[in-house]
């Protein structure tokens, strides 16, 4: 089969890519780059030029394509413009785009975010969505708009991860950096919120187990790792790979919004939107935890990679690499 790919030269995209390349059932690999290779480079692929804003790249790397892996998205931006455009009116260009070029398997990333925080009990597919994010608002939109362009013959999944972590991850870093350094920041008590968590390559499997399910339909499928974790579980896991003693610096909520409200002032004088903003705030004192029973049940999905793992692989690549 030959794929075209979105987004692979992120984080979760580059190791799509080479999930892809390693996989005898794909004999070509198509990635849409705007400048920089950054993790494809050196790799086997076909390099497509161009964005998400430009018809004639997207056109070629569907041509006679058989699957559409569209990863691309923006996580953080000011305005709810801005994610509009990245994340919804851009997939749905794509996607009618594909289906005038006749590809029909389709996968596309989606978020918990879209779902909304979980309260006591691990989302399902049949929640109802309830963003509290511009990010998950848009992700939310991306999907139901996907749902009124999508015709009979199309197979379409609909991928929610939660948090992801691994090699490459830029974002969830400042934690194990934190740590590393001997504080580990913790918010509310350590008990409570409980996250879901999921190792890079166990995203990627899921993602490819969705790929090959091609009857038609919208599939939307959380992809998580094994349970629900706690900081306060976190923080051990990490300090024991680290072999070092981390002290835990426990952060009321409600200060989370004043410090993020704060750091965001400060950033838009130098016209930086920082990764910690008033909008990742109102995410990090909830509750976000999924459940990856109907995956496992239709695709066979099952996450291979336990925290410790996991942990241990994404700590000794940010050492290998010099991030710590």
């Amino acid at each position: 089969m030959k794929a075209f790919v979105t987004g692979g030269t992120g984080f979760i995209g580059s190791h799509l890519v080479e999930a892809l390349l390693d996989s005898d059932n794909y004999s070509e690999v198509r990635c849409l780059v705007r400048s920089n290779e950054k993790w494809l480079n050196g790799l086997d692929f076909k390099k497509i030029s161009g964005d998400l804003n430009d018809l004639k790249a997207l056109g070629a790397g569907l041509e006679d394509a058989d699957i559409l892996f569209h990863v691309a998205a923006i996580v953080k931006a000011p305005t709810k413009k801005e994610f509009t455009r990245a994340n919804v009116e851009a997939t749905e260009t794509l996607v009618r785009l594909a289906q005038k070029k006749g590809v029909k398997n389709i996968v596309l990333l989606s978020s918990l975010a879209a779902a909304g925080p979980s309260n006591g009990s691990p989302k399902t597919e049949r929640d109802p969505m309830e963003p509290v994010s511009m990010y998950g608002q848009s992700k939310k939109e991306m999907e139901k708009k996907i749902r009124q362009v999508a015709t009979e013959s199309d197979s379409i999944k609909i991928i929610r991860p939660p948090a992801v972590y691994g090699p490459r991850e830029d974002q969830i870093f400042s934690f194990f950096k934190s740590c590393s350094r001997g504080i580990c920041p913790i918010i509310g008590d350590g008990n409570n919120p409980r996250v879901s968590m999921v190792y890079v390559s166990d995203l990627v499997d899921g993602i490819m187990q969705a790929a090959a399910k091609t009857d038609p339909g919208i599939h939307t499928y959380f992809i998580s790792g094994e349970g629900t974790h706690s900081w306060n579980e976190i923080r051990s896991v990490t300090s024991k790979v680290l072999g070092k003693r981390t002290i835990p610096l426990k952060i009321k909520p409600a200060l989370v919004k004043k410090v993020a409200a704060v750091i965001e002032n400060i950033s838009s004088l130098f016209g930086i939107y920082p990764v910690v903003n008033k909008e990742k705030a109102n995410e990090l004192i909830l509750e976000w935890t999924c459940s990856s029973n109907k995956a496992q049940n239709e695709i066979g999905y099952v996450p291979k990679t336990s925290l410790a793992e996991g942990i241990s692989r994404t700590i000794h690549w940010y050492k290998m690499h010099k991030w710590l």
